[in-house]
């Protein structure tokens, strides 16, 4: 699972997550993307599931890129616990996700592939996704 080496903090508060993407709204390396379309925290094995299933099905070939890391713990407090006595222990990992942010990119392929394998990794995100191509992208800004 992917999570920090090392924090400064080991527990965070929840946060808000409002607003659009700022960063990472781009394609900046492959051809084709997914882009997120509604606000969600995704776990750590919940990225590791999709890129297992892109890299499955596109048989090793081409290269993908994930560009969400999950740096933020999220906490809970084991079950039958009375409330009260501090803050729970770390249970796993997010990356906040924003809409418009671009989560996965994909390139070396052909475009049916590319589409199929993000398509399946959509599957395994609990958020509403687009899949994009950087001429769809550029399309649209000019």
């Amino acid at each position: 699972m992917l999570m920090p080496k090392r924090v400064k903090r080991r527990k965070q508060f929840r946060g808000s997550m409002k607003g659009k993407a700022t960063r990472g709204n781009v394609l900046a390396y492959g051809e084709y993307g997914i882009i997120a379309t509604e606000p969600a925290w995704v776990k750590s094995n919940q990225i590791e599931a999709a890129r297992v299933a892109m890299t499955r099905y596109i048989k090793r070939g081409g290269k993908v890129w994930i560009k969400i890391f999950p740096d933020k713990p999220v906490t809970t407090k084991p079950l039958g616990t009375r409330m009260g006595s501090g803050k729970g222990a770390v249970e796993y990992w997010v990356a906040v996700v924003k809409p418009g942010r671009v989560m996965f990119e994909i390139a070396g392929v052909p475009e049916e592939t590319a589409k199929e394998a993000l398509r399946l990794a959509t599957h395994k995100l609990p958020v509403k996704c687009k899949i994009v191509s950087k001429a769809d992208l550029e399309g649209g800004a000019s």
